[in-house]
């Protein structure tokens, strides 16, 4: 890489980190673009080479976040062993849980939008290193293994991400219905009904 390139990159960077910092401690609606940039040092129209606007970095740092934690989740799984691969699939789902838990800045900024991760990558963010298929390529397994007849395993997984981040969203922010770890069997129960009822509508 060039040295004109990685200054650039350097920038961009930069750029993210400060983003998330002021994002997950100001808020996005209290942190403006000259909070961003004036933090960061790096001028307000280097900003816009990057960026179309606040909720252009906002989205792309959702998406950054999230296909981290899905990826770490998936890796840290496969480390372990199970009775079967729907269990494997709720370890994964356990470690997203447990770890918002602990982050809950990081989940503030995510809001709901957990998924990102897996199906607004490619749009928003052309940046292979943020490009994450192991949690889909591990679910085709699981539907494969369990033999689950399941038309479409994208909608079924993106229904259980949306579920999940919902869930953790109202239980650990919110404190609604219930406190996490009362809401996590019930999430756990949903999602094995999720997919045992794919399997039913084919019976």
């Amino acid at each position: 890489m060039s040295k004109i390139n990685e200054n650039k990159k350097q920038k961009e960077q930069t750029l993210y980190n400060t983003a998330f910092k002021l994002f997950t401690t100001k808020g996005v609606q209290n942190t403006a673009i000259n909070d961003i940039v004036r933090e960061a040092g790096i001028a307000k129209g280097t900003f816009y080479l990057y960026f179309k606007d606040k909720y252009d970095i906002l989205d792309k740092l959702i998406i950054r976040k999230t296909s981290i934690l899905i990826k770490e989740a998936v890796e840290k799984t496969q480390l372990k062993t199970f009775e079967n691969s729907i269990d494997q699939l709720l370890e994964i789902i356990n470690y997203i849980v447990e770890y918002l838990s602990g982050n809950k800045l990081l989940l503030k900024m995510i809001y709901k939008n957990l998924s990102w991760g897996i199906y607004r990558k490619l749009l928003y963010d052309p940046d292979p290193a943020y490009h994450n298929h192991s949690l889909f390529q591990n679910f085709l397994q699981i539907i494969e293994q369990e033999n689950l007849p399941i038309e479409n395993p994208e909608i079924t997984l993106f229904l259980i991400l949306e579920l999940t981040g919902s869930v953790c969203y109202s239980s650990i922010i919110l404190q609604e219905p219930a406190p996490i770890e009362i809401m996590k069997p019930h999430l756990f129960d949903a999602i094995r009904k999720l997919l045992k009822g794919a399997n039913l509508q084919e019976q």
